[in-house]
Order: C-alpha cells, then sequence, then structure tokens
C-alpha cells in the first residue's frame, strides 16, 4: 500500500498542496468573516475570476512548454477596445466575437512562428506583442467605449440561479472558463497535442527525435494562448459594458502566478490545468478576504500571490529532487 501512494504523492504532490492551501484559506477567511460562508461568496470566485481563468488556462499550456506569455493582458485590452469600437459601428455582434477570436489566434500563430523559427527567446517575442497589442488599443481609443448592444447587454445582465443553493448565481461570462477547463483536460489528456506538449517541456530534441510534430505543436500552443486571451477580452467586454486600452493591467503576472501556485513547473513538462483552476481561486479568495476586511490595501493581494508562488516554486523544486532520487 505505501509503495502505490508515495509515487502517487511524487507525481501529485504540488496539485494536492495546492487544493489543501485553497481550502485552508478559505476556511480561514469563512472563519475570519462568517458572510464568507455564504455559497455566493463561492461562485462570486468564478465571476470575478472569469477572464483570469481564460487566459490562465492558455498560460498553461505555454509554460507546459518552457515557454512564456507576457502578451495576454495586451491582447485583452485590444480585444475590448476592437470589439466596442466595432459594435458602436453596427457590426454584428457575433461577426465581431468571431473577428477577434480569429484575432487572437493570428496573432498566437505570429508569435509562436517567431519563437520557434527565428529561435527567439519567448519573453522578448511576448512581451514586444504585449507592447504592440496594448499600443494598438490605445490606437483604437483612448477614452472608454460603452457597449450598448442588447446581446451583450443580455449575456452581462441574465443570472443563472445555481440548484440547490438558495439565491445563489453566477452570470453567463463566468461559464466559459470552466467549460474551456473542460475542453483544456480533455486536450491535455487524451489527444496526441496534449502527449507532445509534455514531451516538448521535458526535452525538446528528444521529442524531435521520436518523430513528433514539435514545430507545429509550438506553434499551435502560442494560437491557443492567443485564442484564450482574445476569448478573455471578449468576457471582460461583456461583464463590464465597455471596452478601453487600459484594462487588466498585471494580467499577464496574475496568470503566471495562477499556474504555477496550481502546480505546473515554469522548467515545462510538469503540471495540470486543474491546478491552475485552484491557483486562480486562491488568488480571488485572498482578494475577497481583503474586500471583507475593507481596511487592508489591495496591494496585500500582490504580496500574499507573490509569497504563495515562491513557496510553490520550492515545493517544486523539492518534489522534483525527490522523484528523480
Amino acid at each position: 500500500m505505501a509503495q502505490r501512494i508515495k509515487p502517487f504523492l511524487l507525481n501529485n504532490g504540488p496539485l494536492l498542496t495546492t487544493i489543501t492551501i485553497f481550502i485552508l484559506v478559505y476556511v480561514i477567511g469563512g472563519r475570519l468573516y462568517p458572510a464568507m460562508q455564504k455559497p455566493q461568496v463561492f461562485f462570486n470566485l468564478f465571476v470575478n475570476n472569469a477572464a483570469l481563468l481564460i487566459v490562465s488556462i492558455g498560460m498553461t499550456f505555454v509554460i507546459l512548454t518552457k515557454g512564456i506569455d507576457l502578451s495576454v493582458a495586451g491582447m485583452i485590452a485590444l480585444t475590448s477596445a476592437a470589439s466596442a469600437a466595432l459594435l458602436l459601428n453596427g457590426v454584428n455582434p457575433i461577426i465581431v466575437m468571431l473577428l477577434m477570436l480569429l484575432m487572437g489566434i493570428v496573432f498566437g500563430l505570429a508569435m509562436g512562428s517567431l519563437i520557434h523559427y527565428l529561435k527567439v527567446e519567448p519573453f522578448i517575442v511576448t512581451l514586444m506583442g504585449l507592447f504592440f497589442a496594448r499600443g494598438m488599443a490605445y490606437i483604437i481609443t483612448l477614452a472608454s467605449l460603452t457597449i450598448k448592444d442588447p446581446s451583450y447587454r443580455y449575456l452581462a445582465l441574465t443570472k443563472l440561479h445555481i440548484p440547490f443553493f438558495e439565491k445563489a448565481y453566477v452570470y453567463i461570462p463566468s461559464l466559459v472558463g470552466p467549460l474551456l477547463l473542460l475542453v483544456a483536460i480533455y486536450l491535455a489528456n487524451f489527444t496526441r497535442f496534449g502527449r507532445t506538449v509534455y514531451a516538448i517541456g521535458n526535452n525538446e530534441q528528444s521529442a524531435m527525435l521520436m518523430g513528433l510534430p514539435v514545430a507545429r505543436t509550438k506553434i499551435a500552443v502560442y494560437a491557443f494562448g492567443g485564442f484564450c486571451s482574445a476569448l478573455a477580452g471578449i468576457v471582460f467586454s461583456i461583464s463590464l459594458l465597455s471596452g478601453y486600452g487600459g484594462y487588466a493591467p498585471g494580467m499577464e503576472l496574475d496568470a503566471i502566478a495562477s499556474v504555477v501556485i496550481g502546480g505546473t513547473m515554469l522548467t515545462g513538462g510538469v503540471g495540470n490545468v486543474i491546478g491552475t483552476l485552484f491557483g486562480v481561486l486562491i488568488n480571488g479568495t485572498i482578494v475577497s478576504i481583503l474586500q471583507f476586511n475593507g481596511t487592508l490595501s489591495s496591494w496585500w493581494t500582490r504580496i500574499g500571490v507573490g509569497a504563495l508562488t515562491l513557496i510553490f516554486i520550492g515545493i517544486q523544486s523539492l518534489f522534483y529532487m525527490k522523484k528523480k532520487n
């Protein structure tokens, strides 16, 4: 029995640690502030972090290949600004959404191609992508554009009540993240694409010698990341019913922190999207505790998330060393 438990703990230790810390943080918050015990507070974690969850799912695949994507916040801003501008000019909302998703995919394809074929560091390419996307968003509009489209307003304001939980509800945009999570779990665990992603992260040269489509997969990972960023931008613009070039400042760092706290190693090849979900929930729980406190600065969220990120990097290294031994 012990021989079976030890490999399980070594393989899933970071994920189990993440889930345990989420439960502990949430329970402590509930004890300190009884209002946090209401079911609606838990569901608000999905409502308030809908865009972050979507972006973090895309970031997970990128980091699994030993890459990084700093452009995500800029793409969210560009998508929100472009969506608002197109809607104000009478373009059909479905066409707007499809155009934004296509833009995100093309943007990711371009970055992935530069990274793989020109051998430019992902940090440099995606940082340029961040500046480009954010700059284009400000070119579209320097002020916040209000979205008055009936379809967007319906999606933003319609409440979906949760069965078995009295008065608990979520909004339609907050369902996008969990649905994308299910797709990501399937991609990562039950497809050749997912197996190739893990193989590249563990050893890219070995993956090439095995005949795996390394180039295609690496570029596809950044395309998927671009898709997720654009989708998050659409969710962002629906939730706020506006578009602005200054939206989502620093969200790329929140996404990276959520992925790392979720158990995905920055060195690639180890991690999963389920852990990323709990990383996002931990981030959201810390924000909720600060909101209930009402006296602490919002910067304590950054301090808490930063401290947890450092702790999890240490935990990951510990599990990795034990696994090698």
